[in-house]
């Protein structure tokens, strides 16, 4: 019966070994009213650094309203993906800059 009472001990001992995932950082720049890669696959947890190379603010609005960045003219802001699912997303003032992010859980 003793390697019975091993059993708990020893699970946590091995959950304890396991790594955890870390998050990866993706950029998406925008530049001359386009969102550059217009597809991208990431992950529940990354970052998204969306780079705004224009003279101009823009969005970034999942059509799902999973989202909504707003990035200022030559500025670049930050988000973490909280959901995952195929995302279209387009910029509420140039509703003709759009792109997808497929987001893995």
């Amino acid at each position: 019966m003793r390697s019975g009472r091993c059993l708990p001990f020893l699970a946590v001992l091995l959950g304890a070994t396991v790594l955890p995932a870390h998050a990866a950082t993706i950029q998406i720049t925008i530049d001359n009213l386009v969102f550059a890669p217009a597809e991208v696959t990431a992950k529940v947890g990354d970052t998204i650094e969306w780079i705004n190379k224009d003279v101009f603010a823009h969005t970034a609005t999942a059509r799902n309203g999973d989202f909504d960045v707003t990035t200022p003219p030559k500025k670049t802001v930050t988000s973490v993906l909280k959901k995952a699912g195929s995302v279209e997303y387009y910029c509420r003032y140039h509703p003709n800059m759009k792109a997808v992010l497929t987001i893995a859980p």
